[in-house]
């Protein structure tokens, strides 16, 4: 999907995390060399460091984006939030496919 829109317009950030159901106990670079198997392209796509996304260790990060977003704690991993140049912040049901934010990502340009 990512292929399709220039890197200064539109990238993904990718923030691993083990609170959800212990899918992520690896190391960030063992994290990062597994999503290369699987053909994640960096970039546009940006892997950062494993973090917490609630609770009280949450990175300050997700703290801001459920606030902009009017949204409460992330339910499970693949969580989506689109940040534009406006600073508006939407969320994603995390069943949403990547294909389905298109719209959101054009309409943003």
């Amino acid at each position: 999907m990512t292929a399709k829109y220039s890197a200064d317009k539109f990238i993904v950030l990718g923030f691993p995390c083990n609170q959800f159901g212990a899918q992520e106990p690896g190391t960030d670079a063992e994290i990062k060399k597994f999503a290369e198997s699987k053909g994640v392209k960096m970039p546009p796509f940006y892997l950062m460091a494993k973090t917490d996304v609630n609770g009280a260790n949450q990175h300050p990060l997700y703290a801001k984006l459920k606030e902009a977003s009017g949204s409460g704690d992330l339910e499970w991993n693949f969580g989506k939030f689109m940040v534009t140049k406006g600073e508006s912040v939407k969320r994603y049901p995390i069943r949403t496919a990547a294909s389905d934010t298109i719209p959101d990502i054009e309409a943003a340009q």
